[in-house]
């Protein structure tokens, strides 16, 4: 049995992992946020956006954490919804919070798209 412990993964896979992690945590405060704020920043599709980007960066990081196979899928996967969550946070204006969570869904998506490869 192969023991998928954080020494016996590649680097770019403890970086995923963690880039994932991130994300899910600042999506997940970006929501309360964006609740807070109201207005355009509350509209159902930018909240649905950034729930599903929360949720699939969770299962990403989770299926790499147990060594299945099937990372590729799921990152695949990953990589997309959180370039589209970026582009929706960009779309909320000149806001210190979306800009966060813009620039992190960027990066899990760079970093998902090369476990996905």
């Amino acid at each position: 049995m192969t023991h998928h412990t954080a020494e016996h993964r590649s680097q770019a896979m403890n970086t995923c992992i963690d880039d994932c992690t991130q994300c899910h945590a600042i999506c997940l405060e970006t929501i309360n946020y964006c609740l807070g704020v109201g207005g355009k920043h509350a509209e159902a599709k930018h909240i649905g956006l950034l729930s599903a980007c929360a949720d699939i960066c969770a299962t990403s990081a989770d299926t790499m954490l147990r060594g299945a196979s099937v990372h590729t899928a799921t990152c695949g996967a990953c990589a997309e919804i959180c370039r589209q969550c970026a582009t929706s946070c960009d779309s909320m204006g000149d806001d210190a919070d979306m800009k966060r969570c813009a620039d992190m869904c960027r990066r899990c998506a760079e970093s998902c798209a090369t476990m996905a490869a």
